[in-house]
């Protein structure tokens, strides 16, 4: 492991009302900096940088205790916390809007000189931009994560985020907002190191310079709430990536261990099952992945 690695995510805290195999929620904890924070924090300390109200503060701190979260650049705002609206169906969520007058009153706090990695989770695009900026000359490596309908109604500050990402987080139907067809060539167009293209069931595949990387899904547990799995996935790769030094002989390993943390993720409602992880239980389901693995090879 590297002598002090640094880890940043900036991104949203959500309170989310949504509806699925598992019932109604409503005022559930979520946000792609949360899912990010609690799945990195189970291998590596995390500065986390997003906006709460005070509507989710105790919420927040109850769910980051004793976990090595940095809140420094946590501010809480007088303004209602983002609340996002879903609804469930064949494993993947339909955004049903969301509220997020809380942006209007932010303005994404990076810690001073911050020279580690940085991951710039999904939220309204034109805060994802002024963070992608602040960050772009300074953080060794830089990823970012995409969300479906805010590249439909903000393309532009969407693509501001994807030209200034070294890395890029997205799934199939985010991937085709942005025009993408064939992953490789998408990469080159937007001079990526690196395109996590997320699919379900299927795994994930990461595209680099030395070509395609896949990783199966765990499929042995049910996808309960598929909600923070993708935020949950960045933040255990790129965690876990960094622990070894960012070798690319490292990549798979890494994406292992990404796909573990989304499988504890949505095996329970909201942040409920990657909260109550440790990282004996994180290690136990990547030698399960890793087993599985060797199986079908």
């Amino acid at each position: 492991m590297p002598d002090d690695p640094e880890l940043l995510v900036v991104g949203s805290i959500a309170l989310d009302k949504r509806e699925g195999p598992f019932g109604k929620v409503d005022e559930e904890l979520g946000g792609s900096a949360v899912y990010f924070a609690l799945a990195a924090s189970l291998l590596v300390p995390v500065k986390v940088s997003a906006p709460v109200g005070h509507d989710a503060v105790d919420q927040v701190w109850n769910a980051f205790e004793g976990r090595p979260i940095d809140t420094a650049q946590v501010e809480v705002i007088q303004a209602p916390t983002y609340r996002w609206t879903a609804r469930q169906e064949h494993g993947r969520n339909v955004d049903l809007g969301s509220a997020d007058e809380i942006y209007e009153h932010w303005k994404p706090d990076i810690p001073p000189g911050y020279s580690g990695w940085a991951f710039v989770g999904s939220m309204r695009p034109d805060r994802q931009a002024i963070a992608m900026r602040a960050l772009h000359h300074s953080a060794r490596l830089l990823a970012a994560d995409a969300m479906f309908s805010y590249i439909k109604h903000h393309t532009t500050h969407a693509k501001d985020v994807l030209r200034r990402a070294a890395w890029f987080f997205c799934n199939q139907e985010e991937f085709a907002a942005f025009g993408g067809k064939d992953p490789e060539e998408f990469r080159r167009q937007w001079w990526l190191d690196g395109l996590v293209l997320k699919a379900a069931q299927e795994g994930v595949t990461t595209y680099t310079p030395d070509g395609p990387v896949h990783v199966p899904a765990l499929t042995k547990y049910t996808a309960f709430d598929t909600t923070g799995a993708g935020d949950a996935l960045a933040g255990g790769m790129l965690a876990r990536w960094l622990t070894t030094g960012g070798q690319r002989a490292g990549l798979r390993d890494a994406m292992v261990c990404g796909v573990a943390c989304a499988s504890l993720t949505i095996e329970a409602v909201g942040v409920r099952g990657i909260a109550s992880a440790t990282p004996q239980i994180l290690e136990h389901r990547m030698q399960e992945l890793w087993a599985s693995m060797k199986r079908e090879s």
